[in-house]
């Protein structure tokens, strides 16, 4: 069943709102996909981005802020259930689909350090068989410069992971430039991401039919081979050159 949002005010439910979109906006302004003509509601207002099964929601500087279960976010990794409010109205989001990731692995996308980089390939190998561990991550300082590589999670089912596995060859990143240059990370996850919080954040998802970077955060988009994206997936090639949050990347399959 696909995600979706039931819109209502004062307990009346007005519609009900399939997230059929990569990207779904929410504002007063007519243009948006999810239009409320409230004052109170800024004219963009905040934005959904919908990736496999998993929606990610973003405030994007409103006036009167974006609040979920009554907290307010900047971004928020949206759950089965959860309740975004608008002003007065609410949102209520519906997935009953399994997600690929967790809302601790979108809250706390982490840069991986340069003092990291050694212990994380060191200790990949041996820890293989935790699918979702986390390996070598740390917190970036608020002063983390962009010349250090671009944040890297994963998590995905291992059983949800072998279908892919055995339609697609496995892809890598390598780091062209700052202070990982050289280093790899392995893409073997169906959901991979990558940047800088507040900065710029993108995800690499692994799909049957090949591999897909989408834009999740920032007022600029990421950069394939001299080309800026848009808001929709832009399928990645063998040895395209990425750029993003201030780092050079290369995309490669392996094998």
């Amino acid at each position: 069943m696909a995600a979706k949002l039931i819109l209502s005010m004062d307990g009346l439910v007005l519609k009900e709102i399939p997230l059929s979109k990569e990207r779904t906006t929410l504002g007063r302004k007519p243009h948006n996909d999810i239009q409320i003509d409230n004052l109170a509601i800024s004219g963009e207002h905040a934005v959904i981005v919908t990736i496999l099964n998993d929606s990610f929601l973003e405030d994007l500087n409103s006036t009167n802020g974006t609040y979920v279960n009554g907290q307010p976010i900047k971004k928020h990794f949206l759950q089965n259930n959860d309740v975004i409010e608008l002003g007065k109205y609410k949102l209520k989001y519906l997935n009953e689909t399994p997600t690929a990731t967790t809302a601790q692995d979108f809250e706390k996308t982490m840069v991986l350090r340069p003092e990291m980089m050694h212990k994380a390939a060191e200790q990949a190998a041996a820890r293989a068989s935790f699918g979702d561990t986390h390996v070598g991550m740390k917190a970036a300082p608020e002063d983390q410069t962009l010349t250090h590589a671009p944040s890297m999670t994963a998590t995905q089912p291992p059983a949800a992971a072998a279908p892919a596995a055995k339609a697609m060859p496995t892809a890598a990143i390598q780091i062209l430039s700052g202070a990982n240059a050289g280093k790899e990370l392995e893409l073997t996850k169906n959901l991979t991401t990558l940047g800088k919080p507040g900065v710029q954040v993108a995800v690499i998802t692994r799909r049957p039919h090949g591999y897909f970077i989408t834009h999740v955060e920032g007022a600029s988009f990421p950069i394939v081979n001299g080309t800026a994206l848009d808001t929709h997936p832009h399928e990645l090639k063998d040895h395209d050159v990425i750029e993003l949050a201030g780092v050079k990347m290369e995309f490669f399959f392996k094998g």
